[in-house]
Formats: C-alpha cells, structure tokens, sequence
C-alpha cells in the first residue's frame, strides 16, 4: 500500500460531527489481459446525495489523496486492498461517487499502460470522465457507523486498444461492500494465463488471477446480492471449467479446491472468432458465452473492439468440464461434449441494443460482424 496520507474534505457538510457517520474507500482490480501493468493516478473521491449532481453543484463531499497517488491495478488482484481513505458524512442516503483521475500532461503520463513485453504507453483518459468516472451506487451512512465500499476497477474491460499503437480509457468500475464472503482454491501451479471469475447468470460479478502457488481468492462477493455464485476457470490453451451454485455466506470463506488436490485443466485446440461492430465509436466490447453443464451461459472470454470496431476472440474447442459444488472436496468434473466448440457471441455499447450469435468453432475460425442499433 502506499505510504502517503488521504486529505479528508467534506465539501458540502457542516462543521458537527453529531449526526454522522464515515464512509472508507478502498480500490481492488479484476485481472488485466495482456498487460504487465495498468496504472492510473487518483486525485480524490467525491460523493454526493444525488445521482444527477454535476461537477461545480454544491454538496460535495471529498476523499482527498494529497499527494495524488499512482497505482498498478495489476497488484491489487487475488483479494489485495489499495486503500483511498476515509470521510465523515452527515447521516442520511448517498446515491452518487466519481473517482477522480490526474489527466495525463507533460513529462511521464500520470495514467499508463505496459503491454507484455513491451514499453510504458500512456493511457488517454476522455473529457466526459475528467471531472470524475461517475458510479451510480445509492447506500445510507448511519449515525456513529461505518459505511464500507470497495471500487472494482476492471482493468481488462477498462482498457481499448486502439489498434494504431495507442490505448485509451473505457472505465469499467463496479462499487461493492467491504464483505468478507469470498470463494477460494487452487488450481494447477504449471498453468499460465488462468483467470477465475465469480459469475451470475453469466455476468462476471468478480475475477481474479491465481497467484504463483496456485491459490486465489475471490474477495468482496455479496451474499446479499445472491446467496450462491457460478465459478469459471479459463487459460490460454485449455478447456474450460465451471463450478455451479457456490454458495457464500457473510464473514466466511468457500473453498472449492485445495492445494493438494488444484483444479487441473486440459490442453485444448483453440480456434478464432473475429469480425467487425459498428458503429466503433461507441467502444463496443463482444464476449463469448457457451452452455456448460445446467447453466445456459458462462462467459469465457471478453475484448474490447478496437478504434475501428475490430474485435478477435481466442476459444478453446475441447469440452468444458462442468461440476456443481459439493462437499467432501475434491469436486468431480465431467466433460461436456455436447458444449465442444459452440458458443454464442455478444456484442454491447453504451446507448446501444446488444446484439448476438451463435457460432460453431469445430472444424473451422469463425467470422461474425455486428451492427448494434441504437438503444430506444
């Protein structure tokens, strides 16, 4: 964690602490694809009771970082905290945060990328969220209590390669509570490029990378939200697998897989999809669903298009293996061969109507473009 110190400012508050309560903020990251690091610099966190706030209304209030700080996302995987600091707030219901960023300016870029094997680029962050990446996330700050949120700061999904040698900014942030309800294992050490991803209904609630042993952790779930969650594990060249209905409980750990025992998964062939969505403008992003085992869709992989719409997915053709969650470990994993190679393909943007399709990898790459109809 960096040493600096937050400067704690409540900009719209009064002087009197009686009637109030204090929210911490901390910043964690899901895995980042193809990069050795992602870093970005935070200015401060602003927080206000409206969703429509603007940047110059009144009743702000603010987490300072003094001095700004710059973090790789790419450390604050498997469960790691990068804490932004704490705040008094008057008691009452909070609908609106913005993490503020410092815009890249002369000399080294506050906000900057690596690819593997490559050389610091900077990051571009665009105008509509240089007064802040705006997060819609309503919560109530009791009196005398402690209102803990965590900023999801996806880096894989944040981060379009423009394809012309630049990258620029996309963010996706998710805002979650500080619980301690996680899911745990191992997978096989000799692996490389795993990613292990919380899901629901086939939306990525939570990912992480293992770490040299093997072992992740799949921190910050909400039993709230859902009392069980699918779990996906996914490498460069190997089959797919999945662990359905994983329940999780407040202040507990679910393991899944033990050190003696990891997650092992196959070698596979591996076929291409690739095409183009209009309009590239809105930064679409497509990613691959397939059916595995009593869940209708798993998602194996996600791209962001690059700046002209282009996108190619990596998928494997082998049978995912499938096991639902049961005790005594280790779970029983059956291949699911009638999932082999098919997958359904989704293509999103903001302000746009998704669109979808089914492709078959098994003898051949696919090629499959979109064009996404704005949103009514």
């Amino acid at each position: 964690m960096a040493g600096a110190s937050a400067l704690l400012i409540a900009c719209g508050g009064g002087g009197s602490r009686v009637g109030s309560g204090t929210l911490r903020v901390a910043l964690t990251d899901a895995p980042a694809c193809g990069f050795e690091r992602v870093n970005i610099t935070v200015e401060s966190v602003r927080i206000h009771r409206s969703e429509s706030a603007g940047e110059m209304d009144s009743g702000w209030h603010e987490i300072r970082l003094n001095p700004a700080r710059r973090i790789d996302l790419l450390g604050l995987t498997n469960g790691v905290l990068e804490e932004l600091g704490t705040t008094p707030l008057p008691a009452g219901h909070y609908t609106q945060l913005r993490l503020v960023l410092r815009p890249n300016g002369g000399g080294a870029p506050a906000n900057s990328v690596v690819p593997v094997g490559g050389v610091e680029q900077p990051l571009d962050t665009p105008s509509a969220v240089q007064s802040g990446i705006k997060l819609i996330h309503p919560f109530t700050v009791q009196p005398d209590q402690l209102v803990d949120l965590v900023l999801d700061f996806d880096a894989c999904r944040s981060v379009v390669t423009r394809g012309n040698g630049t990258y620029g900014l996309k963010p996706v942030i998710g805002v979650l509570p500080r619980t301690v309800a996680e899911i745990v294992g191992n997978v096989d050490p000799t692996l490389t490029g795993v990613v292990v991803s919380a899901q629901r209904n086939g939306v990525v609630v939570r990912a992480t990378t293992p770490d040299s042993t093997g072992a992740f952790r799949l921190a910050f779930l909400d039993p709230a939200a859902s009392p069980a969650y699918d779990v996906a594990i996914t490498a460069a060249g190997r089959a797919t697998a999945v662990v359905a209905a994983v329940p999780v409980a407040p202040q507990s750990s679910t393991r899944i897989s033990t050190a003696s025992a990891p997650i092992a998964l196959p070698a596979s062939a591996t076929r291409t999809a690739s095409g183009t969505v209009t309009p590239a403008a809105a930064l679409p992003s497509v990613r691959a669903l397939q059916a595995v085992g009593s869940l209708p869709r798993v998602e194996v992989a996600h791209v962001n298009a690059n700046m002209t719409g282009g996108y190619t997915l990596t998928l494997p053709t082998a049978a995912p293996l499938f096991a639902t969650y049961a005790m005594p470990l280790p779970l029983s994993f059956a291949p699911q061969a009638a999932s082999a190679a098919k997958y359904t393909l989704e293509a999103s943007a903001a302000g746009y109507m998704t669109q979808s399709a089914s492709i078959d990898l098994t003898s051949a790459d696919a090629a499959q473009d979109f064009t996404l109809p704005p949103a009514p």
